[in-house]
């Protein structure tokens, strides 16, 4: 006989069961991987294609304008190009664009050249004189000299041509016209510490100016050619671009001597003592403005996309300062001003 349920446990269902289903950690992990190298992927593909994009577009935007003084909303303008430090690469190459734009612009209608320099390479410094005299030819360029305007910093200064006004400050050290090759001779230390230089090389000149031996009278022969020729050159281009004097003057005044601002003055190896806002008031004056009614810019050269991500502004590689190093060993022909050789990268 069957026994009777009780209504109340006839309708009773089972209770409800909650299910918590925990994500596999492993797969949620891989995804967070995956999806984060895409992101880097990514990062990395953008910052490649706008370095290539400013590479392609170098050559019309690779110097920038920054605002000086004068009228913020001109269309006229004057540049300021900046000559700091020792000429040399690869600050040369901002220089040689920044005097390409201002020729190249219509609105530019003068040039005041900056010039803070002891000089520097032979090279560079006829490079940029080459790229003013071409500038000169079409525009009207002025010379404000700095604290120092020597040797190629002087030599630079002639690329503004024979109708250039060249302004000095009264404390302005200028001058010293000549060509210096450093060297160190360290043949007695290397005796001293036992260091004896076995170069292989092909021809009797091939280590010349090395400082583990002496000079020959073959090396003093070849080099003081070398360096005449730079001497001449140099002279040759003040007596071109300085109306007031003749190459027989420029041979008194290149004896290397380092010229104050009074000096050169009194010698016509600049025009005016004043200061830069003076030199500029008399560029716009000659190309018929007030400074208030232009707009004065200096162009600089920007830093590199690809220098700016890698840190390379700051600092340098290992192998970047072993090769300047290296450069140390390297003959240079100089206009400069100093009998110690060039620290490459310093500025």
């Amino acid at each position: 006989m069957n026994e009777a349920i009780p209504p109340n446990k006839q309708s009773e269902s089972p209770p409800p069961q909650v299910v918590v289903q925990i994500p596999d950690q492993n797969k949620s992990a891989w995804k967070v991987r995956v999806l984060l190298i895409l992101l880097l992927f990514s990062v990395f593909y953008n910052f490649q294609s706008v370095a290539r994009q400013e590479e392609y577009y170098s050559a019309a935007s690779s110097v920038q304008e920054k605002y000086h003084s004068g009228s913020r909303t001109a269309t006229t303008r004057i540049v300021r190009i900046v000559v700091s430090g020792t000429i040399m690469p690869p600050f040369t190459s901002n220089t040689l664009k920044a005097i390409k734009q201002a020729r190249e612009d219509e609105n530019v209608k003068g040039v005041l050249l900056v010039v803070n320099s002891p000089g520097g390479l032979v090279t560079d410094s006829h490079q940029i004189y080459h790229e003013l005299k071409q500038l000169s030819a079409v525009k009207p360029v002025y010379v404000s000299m700095g604290s120092m305007a020597a040797s190629g910093g002087y030599y630079i200064s002639m690329g503004a041509g024979k109708d250039a006004k060249i302004f000095a400050e009264p404390t302005t050290w200028t001058g010293s016209i000549g060509v210096i090759i450093p060297r160190y001779n360290l043949t007695e230390l290397a005796d001293k510490v036992g260091i004896s230089s076995e170069a292989l090389k092909t021809g009797p000149l091939k280590d010349s100016l090395s400082p583990f031996r002496e000079m020959t009278e073959e090396d003093i022969k070849v080099w003081t050619e070398i360096m005449n020729e730079g001497f001449i050159r140099f002279k040759d281009i003040i007596a071109e671009n300085r109306n007031s004097l003749d190459p027989e003057d420029v041979d008194l005044l290149a004896t290397g001597q380092v010229y104050t601002a009074t000096q050169a003055k009194e010698n016509q190896l600049i025009d005016e003592i004043g200061f830069e806002e003076d030199a500029l008031a008399a560029l716009a004056g000659h190309v018929g403005f007030q400074v208030n009614d232009v707009r004065v810019v200096t162009y600089q050269g920007p830093p590199n996309l690809l220098d700016i991500l890698s840190g390379n502004i700051t600092a340098k590689s290992a192998p970047e300062q072993w090769r300047d190093w290296m450069e140390l060993t390297v003959p240079r022909a100089m206009y400069y001003c100093s009998w110690l050789p060039v620290i490459p990268g310093v500025q």
